[in-house]
């Protein structure tokens, strides 16, 4: 099965991945990268989407770690999978987050492609156009972990 947007990530081509789930407007990778599945999360598209309290609203990386700090993440000196920790990483293009992913327990990383599918896929996978490349990478002990 071809994933909807494989042909804009060459790596998805050359690469192995997955596709997990169906696609789903009701979430985004945002959401799918902390384990909600209720919510679409977006910093900048006012109040009918769901953001973090006390965070700017803004696309920044800073944006971002400080919402992922919120819910226990720290940030992290690489993307390695560390038992009792689950890992998200966020992709980032002039300064603007583009994109969020989180590992899995076996050390594959998961992505919600926009609107799209889940898709599981090794990290690096989605550099190039669109996302840019991985930014900043978070991890939190797996005991905090919320699930939508």
């Amino acid at each position: 099965m071809k994933v909807s947007s494989q042909g804009i990530f060459p790596g998805l081509v050359t690469g192995s991945f997955s596709i997990d789930s169906p696609f789903d407007t009701r979430y985004n990778c945002t959401a799918w990268a902390v384990g909600d599945t209720t919510r679409y999360w977006d910093p900048s598209k006012g109040r009918r989407y769901y953001w973090l309290k006390a965070c700017p609203r803004n696309y920044s990386v800073e944006s971002y770690r400080k919402a992922f700090e919120q819910l226990g993440y720290k940030v992290c000196d690489h993307d390695h999978l560390e038992k009792q920790y689950e890992k998200i990483a966020l992709f980032a293009k002039n300064g603007e987050v583009t994109h969020a992913a989180r590992q899995l327990a076996c050390g594959e990383w998961t992505s919600k492609i926009g609107t799209g599918e889940d898709i599981r896929h090794a990290l690096r996978a989605l550099c190039g156009d669109p996302y840019g490349d991985v930014a900043l990478v978070m991890k939190r002990r797996t005991d905090s972990t919320i699930r939508g």
